[in-house]
């Protein structure tokens, strides 16, 4: 279960016994989208407001009593606020560095398996990121794919030829490329590790 507290000067607002569930939806979703959360009848500012997060045994009944419930928390549980945010962030803004390295392993790994048309990748990041705006996804795999052909993960092929490092921008900036419009087709395809 989580355990989250919101602090602004000098207001303070609990919420105990959250699943994963509820704490995405109310606090972290808002949170890395810069947004307000809406807690105890307060708006908090992720701009001003201090958010911790801790993860632990369900609270009691018993256990929240008489102002005792956050002293329970801190002593039973353990704050998990950073990670918490890293995996929201990943998952909610698709160009935090996080989203950019999961989104080019999952790329290279489909490279390995075969041919990976260009035209497919928005689409891949938009699963990734259903609530991102498109810009946002095309974004995303515009960037994924300039940065593993210049790790020298993957190789981009104009049907079977291979396009040269001097025609990537080109390519990466041409709308034809993302919408299978390019003929001959765009793709990616990994290369060996020798």
């Amino acid at each position: 279960m989580f355990h989250v507290e919101l602090r602004q000067f000098p207001n303070v607002a609990r919420s105990f016994n959250m699943t994963r569930t509820e704490l995405d939806a109310r606090i972290l979703g808002p949170w890395v989208a810069e947004r307000p959360v809406e807690l105890d009848d307060r708006r908090w500012s992720p701009a001003k407001a201090r958010l911790t997060i801790y993860e632990g045994p369900e609270l009691r009944s018993e256990d929240m009593g008489l102002g005792r419930s956050w002293g329970n928390v801190t002593r039973s549980c353990a704050d998990v606020t950073e990670r918490v945010l890293e995996e929201a962030a990943a998952v909610v803004v698709p160009d935090s560095p996080a989203s950019v390295e999961a989104f080019k392993s999952e790329l290279a790994g489909y490279a390995g398996d075969r041919a990976l048309a260009l035209h497919e990748i928005p689409a891949l990041a938009g699963r990734r990121h259903p609530g991102a705006r498109a810009s946002e996804q095309l974004a995303l795999a515009e960037r994924s794919v300039w940065e593993l052909l210049h790790q020298r993960r993957v190789r981009m092929l104009r049907g079977d030829a291979e396009v040269g490092q001097d025609e990537w921008q080109q390519v990466l900036l041409d709308w034809r490329t993302w919408t299978g419009a390019a003929a001959p087709a765009m793709t990616l395809a990994a290369i060996a590790e020798p």
